[in-house]
């Protein structure tokens, strides 16, 4: 299956680079570029991305906001987005998350790891900047200490816990069927019910819910 990929960035050089790394891959294809936030939202509607990688500071609305759009939408088959930006601020990183994004890139991270961070997306993974993920656990577990224990709707199961810490420690669902001897289906599975549980909306959400009730240190 291809990869459609919409990307948004204010400056011409960063659109071409990503599309030309990306171009590269058999399995991804550039089907939109956008200059603007109000673009990337109207290319959306048009083209029916699979992943967005959208820029932060950008002509409104910026990345954060389309970023929150999209996850708001409720369009069927909505995008994942994955943030790329220049911009290390851990402010960032948190609203990125928070609004929705499936990933959070630094636009130094290079090539292998963006085509990946597509890639992630796409299979309903996240993928964040390794210089950036030692900092969002330690805002987790600081998050952990002045914030009330979130209890779950409904009581995890032994094996969605497994799941869950597996998620938290950074693997991928192959990984995750690999280490519990399951088959990636029932992965999937476990993830859909730990989310309707837990209020999540994706994977990184779940990650910070295991940090703030414990499951994790």
């Amino acid at each position: 299956m291809t990869i459609r990929v919409l990307i948004a960035d204010d400056q011409h050089l960063v659109r071409a680079g990503f599309r030309m790394i990306l171009a590269a891959e058999p399995d991804i294809e550039v089907v939109a570029e956008a200059t603007d936030g109000a673009s990337a939202l109207s290319l959306v509607r048009q083209t029916r991305p699979d992943v967005c990688l959208l820029d932060i500071q950008m002509p409104p609305p910026d990345g954060l906001e389309v970023t929150r759009r999209l996850a708001a939408s409720g369009l069927q088959g909505a995008p994942k987005v994955v943030v790329v930006t220049t911009f290390d601020l851990d402010e960032y990183v948190y609203a990125a998350l928070e609004n929705g994004a499936s990933g959070f890139l630094l636009k130094d991270a290079g090539p292998a790891l963006l085509v990946e961070a597509v890639r992630a997306a796409e299979r309903g993974d996240a993928l964040v900047s390794p210089q950036v993920t030692l900092r969002l656990l330690r805002h987790f577990a600081k998050e952990r200490r002045r914030t009330p224990t979130t209890h779950p709707a409904e009581r995890l199961t032994e094996r969605e816990e497994e799941v869950v810490r597996a998620i938290a420690r950074g693997l991928t669902n192959p990984e995750i069927a690999a280490e519990l001897f399951i088959a990636p289906s029932t992965v999937k599975s476990h993830i859909t019910s730990v989310q309707a549980k837990v209020g999540a909306r994706n994977r990184v959400e779940i990650a910070a819910w295991a940090f703030r009730a414990g499951l994790v240190t």
